[in-house]
């Protein structure tokens, strides 16, 4: 289990991605990189890590379904995901 500082952090970077991304937009367009460089760091949605949406790890996670591996394996075999079956793992 994540901590809830790593959460709420990931959180925080999401607002000013979003906040930013059409500012950013424009000066990227126009080619003004000193003015994106004058933006705030964590506006970069580059600097947005995925992060388990149960559990909130941050390795292993499967984008396809928005979980890391380690809860996708467990949702799996308690039949909560349609579709999948158990092989051998």
């Amino acid at each position: 289990m994540a901590k809830e500082s790593m959460k709420a952090r990931e959180v925080k970077r999401a607002k000013l991605v979003e906040k930013y991304a059409a500012k950013r937009a424009k000066l990227k367009a126009e080619g003004d990189y000193i003015g994106m460089s004058r933006l705030p760091r964590n506006s970069n949605p580059i600097r947005l890590h995925n992060r388990c949406k149960l559990t909130g790890r941050p390795k292993g996670y499967m984008r396809q379904f928005g979980v890391s591996r380690i809860t996708f394996r467990e949702m799996a075999s308690a039949g909560l995901i349609p579709g999948v079956k158990k092989a051998s793992w």
